[in-house]
């Protein structure tokens, strides 16, 4: 038999790459058939032709087997090979997570087999495991690798330099660093940020932390990120009946219960990644004093009042009822479970003896009615003026809708006189002798909160709360507490006859429903902020979730099948597929380092054009605190990032056939991640860590406009993935554990 003779492909792909390593090699290695290869121009696939026994084989594993008198059986390498790898090969790859590679190898040995999955993983550039690492240091191996190297088209582009360079124009992107106490800044935008103080004695679940402390936490981050400068602050609030019954039936003292309860909260906030500038209490000596104070000024003042109340008491255990502790029949709707404050059902803020069938929340007795004398703050002398504060903030500080709705009613209704004073042990004490044995109403000491936490966060708390034409105040909370925020506080510091810095921008939620009922801690219905952990899933996924479910104009409702795909769909897909896909590909051929690159060589205009106009919605949204449609925003940037490589068709080919080019399509994607890793910031700090540390950048602020600072002779890092799949199979799993519908 004569010898054979090898015709092989231009390598003008990664395809033919490939196919001419495995031909090459399987010939070096099994010496008694070893070929020669001749470069054709006029064949473009790869063909071994035997003259003698005029054997033709055209494909390059069907080479490899031949030359190794090996005819092997699909085994699952060679299936992984043929399918998922040839796809990479020919295609560019369009799922970060195609290129898994299974460990399929312990030890490296020359066989048609691993010669066949080698050279695709050599060329894709993708595997790190011990055994290709073994396997590619093989004599057999690297002479083929230089053989193979010939039949290249072009000269092999030289790889930049790495050196650990940082190359980053940092003179407009920096974000501010605060040492010591947020304070306000002459002559800049000050914003002072809080979120609903969440109640003590029990542990958040989703809609109570979107509809608060994350979206409060959102706002506030993208705040900072515009380097405004900004104070986030928040708490628990610890007083008032609920947390002294919780007490006795745990068998502690309140301070010891909302000690418990005030680090689980934090523990849970933490995780989350809240990022408040200060989170306290409501127990402390700063509150009893600002409290206090306020008080006396509405009695200097002649806003308070006393009158005689008749309450409801429950003789069973001698006490008179907080509203939340009496439950019956709604008057308006007909609610059999309505509080003695407020109606679930219709929403309706109540007074204890308006409803049907009252009964003890305690001992499910029937309490009866009695007499007792207590401080009411005139709200109705107030009226004229908190209904104008209220037009001028609303007109200014573009509050949410709902929260101007739920205001007005109670405007139209006419403020009446509201009691600010309970029959209580466990509170902030009455500053008047006569009323020595009460304390004051949680929902008039809670609001005040806000000040005492700023107070212990800093001695000149009142630069923030004193300074209303420098301060502006975002507040953030559900729609249950807007009545509290929006006429009693309001009511209460134009009352002082101070001036005080008032509600700015109001930002209110609806509810947030669990798989289509409401979240029960007691029925075990729904996720609780400890529960979120438990999952395994990254706080970034959480966050992102309730974010783009956050209820802003009506109800909606969490669902483990949307979890899901939100995560494999858009996070995975969409994001970290663009900012995997672009890091994978300057490692592989520019060594880790951003190329030379002039953005001219591509279509840079109509690119940076759509970028700007991205980044004017997104500001916009942010700045009305229109958050939902900023996440949504937030996340076209790098869907318009996956369309700008796909345009571009990065990929083998175009790094070795137009270089100039596909330098400025690098280029340009790096910093268009850089921008993604700010824009979406706010809603997930831990990914845009993430993304800083591959691009090996520091954080930056939030721009007007699409801008170029990472240049060439930057120096990146590894590939990372931000994000992973989530299994189909967890919906039905994590449905069972917390109560959701089975389909």
């Amino acid at each position: 038999m004569s010898s054979p003779s090898l015709t092989v492909p231009l390598a003008t792909n990664s395809f033919a790459e490939s196919s001419n390593l495995k031909v090459i090699l399987a010939s070096l290695v099994f010496s008694e058939k070893k070929i020669k290869a001749e470069l054709d121009d006029s064949i473009k696939s790869v063909q071994l032709i035997f003259k003698k026994d005029d054997v033709t084989l055209i494909e390059a594993n069907a080479i490899g087997k031949y030359l190794a008198g090996s005819c092997l059986t699909v085994s699952k390498a060679i299936a992984f090979e043929e399918t998922v790898l040839n796809k990479a090969l020919t295609t560019p790859t369009t799922n970060e997570s195609i290129l898994e590679v299974p460990e399929f190898f312990t030890e490296a040995a020359l066989t048609a087999e691993q010669i066949i999955v080698f050279a695709s993983l050599y060329t894709l550039k993708v595997n790190s495991s011990t055994w290709f690492k073994n396997f590619n240091e093989l004599a057999e191996v690297k002479d083929a690798i230089k053989a193979a190297a010939a039949f290249t088209q072009k000269a092999p582009i030289p790889l930049p330099v790495r050196d650990g360079a940082i190359k980053v124009n940092t003179e407009n992107i920096e974000l501010r660093k605060h040492t010591g106490a947020i304070l306000p800044k002459d002559g800049e935008r000050n914003i002072l940020v809080t979120s609903a103080l969440p109640y003590v004695n029990n542990v958040p679940h989703l809609g109570n932390i979107v509809g608060s402390v994350l979206s409060a936490d959102i706002y506030a981050r993208y705040s900072k990120n515009r380097n405004y400068n900004t104070l986030f602050v928040c708490g628990t609030d610890e007083y008032g009946t609920a947390t002294e019954t919780k007490a006795l039936e745990e068998n502690c003292t309140p301070y010891e219960l909302c000690s418990k309860y005030h680090k689980i909260h934090k523990e849970v906030y933490d995780w989350f990644q809240i990022g408040f500038d200060y989170f306290g209490r409501t127990t402390t000596e700063k509150q009893t004093e600002i409290a206090q104070d306020i008080f006396m000024k509405l009695y200097d003042n002649g806003y308070l009042e006393e009158q005689s109340m008749t309450q409801l008491y429950c003789d069973v255990h001698n006490g008179f009822l907080a509203d939340r502790f009496v439950e019956g029949t709604c008057p308006k709707c007909g609610y059999e479970d309505a509080r003695g404050d407020q109606c679930d059902g219709c929403g309706v803020l109540l007074n204890p003896l308006e409803l049907i069938n009252p009964r003890c929340k305690l001992d499910n007795a029937t309490p009866v009615q009695k007499d007792t004398n207590h401080i009411f703050l005139s709200l109705d002398k107030l009226e004229k003026e908190v209904a104008a504060w209220n037009e001028k903030s609303f007109n200014e500080g573009k509050w949410s809708k709902n929260g101007k709705s739920i205001t007005d009613n109670w405007l139209k209704e006419g403020l009446h006189p509201r009691c600010i004073t309970r029959d209580l042990k466990w509170g902030t004490p009455v500053p008047l002798k006569k009323f020595a044995d009460k304390v004051l109403y949680v929902w008039f000491d809670a609001c005040i909160g806000y000040i005492s936490i700023t107070a212990n966060y800093t001695e000149n708390w009142e630069k923030w709360w004193k300074d209303p034409e420098n301060v502006d105040l975002y507040q953030f909370m559900g729609k249950d507490n807007v009545p509290f925020h929006t006429v009693v506080f309001p009511a209460t510091q134009i009352g002082t006859r101070e001036k005080w810095t008032q509600l700015h921008h109001l930002s209110t939620t609806e509810y947030l429903q669990y798989e289509g009922g409401k979240f029960s801690k007691s029925r075990n219905i729904g996720v609780f902020g400890n529960n979120a952990k438990e999952t395994g899933i990254s706080p970034s996924v959480w966050r992102y979730y309730l974010a783009s479910s956050r209820p802003e104009t009506s109800d909606t409702a969490f669902s483990w099948q949307d979890f899901v795909n939100k995560n494999n769909g858009e996070l995975l897909a969409n994001l970290g597929n663009f900012v995997n896909r672009v890091i994978k590909f300057v490692n592989a051929k520019y060594n880790g380092v951003a190329p030379e690159f002039n953005p001219n060589a591509i279509n840079y205009s109509n690119l940076n054009e759509d970028i700007n106009k991205l980044l004017v919605n997104y500001n916009t949204a942010m700045e009305s605190v229109s958050l939902r449609y900023g996440l949504e925003v937030s996340m076209q940037f790098s869907a318009r990032g996956n369309q700008f490589l796909q345009d571009n068709k990065i990929d083998n080919t175009l790094f070795s056939e137009q270089p100039e080019k596909c330098a400025a399509v690098v280029g340009v994607a790096l910093n268009l991640i850089y921008l993604v890793s700010t824009v979406i910031s706010p809603f997930m700090p831990e990914t845009t860590t993430g993304i800083c540390e591959q691009l090996n950048v520091p954080e930056r602020s939030i721009p007007d406009q699409f801008d170029l600072p990472i240049a060439a002779g930057h120096n990146i890092n590894k590939a990372q993935y931000l994000f992973s799949r989530i299994d189909p199979k967890k919906i039905e799993e994590w449905r069972s554990k917390f109560g959701g519908k089975k389909n």
